[in-house]
């Protein structure tokens, strides 16, 4: 108990001087997970909206896939975009295997099914509710669903901060398509990883009270942005 109470104070000391280390490490965790999320949200709001409201052969099939993937493995989103990027890859003339970027594209692949999945959810709950009254007011399936997911916005923060959270904790496929260089591609989660494997157990345990913070914050923000939805009468399934 001793060693660890040893570590702690250490990690504490260190986050309380705001250690460049850390900081950097802070930034470049926020600036690659909040990228991935952003792009991410181009295409998967679209198609979230898109699954809800087409109806083809196999759309039953294409829901289930989709369900799936919300439990994709990071290390084998990883394994994929670095056979992407590698230098034999059909990428890797991009040139972008171990850099910042490459880590952005595995995340954005990551959290994809995430914004897709919870976006059909909120859409098709929503639609339930309210649709019949933009289709009698002439709007299309597509356009009403867009229509519904803008009404909605502050169930879609809550899917984005959802799919934020799920990007800054994962740790396989940055430290496969990232090299977790260090002031470079060296992330919170690679970097916990590493500086535990050192025996550098202050700056780990630092790390990952900060992680945990991060986390912390982003379920606080979940949980404030419910509950004013609530109060302005939502009732949407993500404000329960």
């Amino acid at each position: 108990m001793s060693a660890f109470s040893e570590s702690l104070s250490a990690a504490a000391l260190l986050l309380q001087q705001a250690d460049p280390v850390l900081m950097q490490t802070m930034r470049l965790s926020v600036l690659v997970s909040g990228s991935a999320c952003l792009i991410a949200a181009l295409f998967g709001l679209a198609a979230g909206a898109w699954v809800a409201t087409a109806r083809f052969p196999g759309h039953r099939a294409l829901q289930i896939a989709l369900s799936t993937l919300l439990a994709l493995p990071s290390v084998l989103v990883g394994l994929v975009v670095y056979l992407l990027l590698s230098r034999s890859g059909p990428l890797g003339s991009w040139g972008i295997l171990f850099t910042p970027t490459a880590m952005v594209l595995a995340q954005t692949v990551l959290v994809l099914p995430v914004i897709a999945a919870l976006t059909q959810q909120l859409v098709r709950d929503s639609l339930r509710e309210g649709g019949e009254q933009l289709r009698s007011m002439g709007a299309g399936p597509f356009t009403a669903a867009c229509l519904m997911l803008v009404h909605e916005r502050w169930a879609v923060l809550t899917i984005m901060l959802t799919a934020f959270g799920r990007a800054i904790s994962e740790v396989g496929a940055v430290m496969i398509v990232g090299g977790n260089i260090d002031g470079v591609t060296r992330v919170i989660t690679t970097s916990i990883a590493l500086e535990t494997s050192k025996g550098d157990l202050p700056l780990a345990l630092a790390l990952g009270l900060l992680l945990l913070g991060l986390v912390g914050l982003i379920n606080l923000l979940i949980a404030l942005v419910q509950a004013w939805q609530r109060s302005q009468g939502g009732h949407s399934e993500y404000a329960k």
